[in-house]
């Protein structure tokens, strides 16, 4: 798999250690609350979403939403469509939303207008990358991991083509690699 990255953008180090300053900041932030909800939007926070549960020093509790506007394209369709649910009725809860990117914006603008309806004592959103060029959508990032630049990443979470998840580090992937498999 390492044969088909140009580069490492962010190390395993480093991502282990900005996942821990926001796990000490999100813990800071909802001291004293006893229903907080991490939200992750799968599939790509996966990895981002349990290391920053354990770095969050509070009670709290976990759910998992699907939506796709991507499909198997590198970008993104801007039509949403919802494939799977929150199992949990946020009703009074203080819901964090754990992305593993923002590009366009469209998708977690089309969220958080959803789960807004939903009546959460508080919606706020954290996201691991951050691609600030690509944004359409007015989004309000509460806690954000890393400002990158508009190039095709993978790793930690995230994919081409349901592969490259596992690496540890966040890696630029070779054009070549994602314009012949299109």
């Amino acid at each position: 798999m390492d044969i088909d990255i140009e580069r490492v953008l962010i190390s395993e180090t480093h991502i282990q250690a900005r996942v821990a300053e926001l796990g000490a900041r999100i813990s800071h932030d909802y001291a004293g609350v006893d229903n907080l909800l991490l939200v992750g939007v799968l599939k790509g926070c996966m990895m981002f979403i349990v290391d920053l549960a354990r770095s969050i020093h509070l009670p709290l509790a976990v759910d998992f939403i699907a939506i796709s506007s991507y499909g198997q394209s590198t970008e993104s369709s801007g039509v949403v469509r919802l494939l799977k649910d929150l199992d949990t009725d946020i009703t009074g809860w203080h819901v964090l939303i754990v992305e593993d990117i923002i590009d366009s914006g469209l998708t977690l603008d089309y969220l958080c207008s959803q789960l807004e309806r939903r009546n959460p004592a508080s919606l706020r959103v954290c996201a691991l990358l951050n691609k600030p060029e690509r944004r359409i959508a007015n989004i309000m990032v509460d806690y954000l991991g890393f400002d990158i630049p508009n190039e095709f990443v993978v790793g930690y979470g995230l994919d081409f083509g349901e592969r490259y998840r596992n690496l540890a580090y966040i890696g630029i992937l070779k054009p070549e690699v994602y314009t012949h498999t299109l």
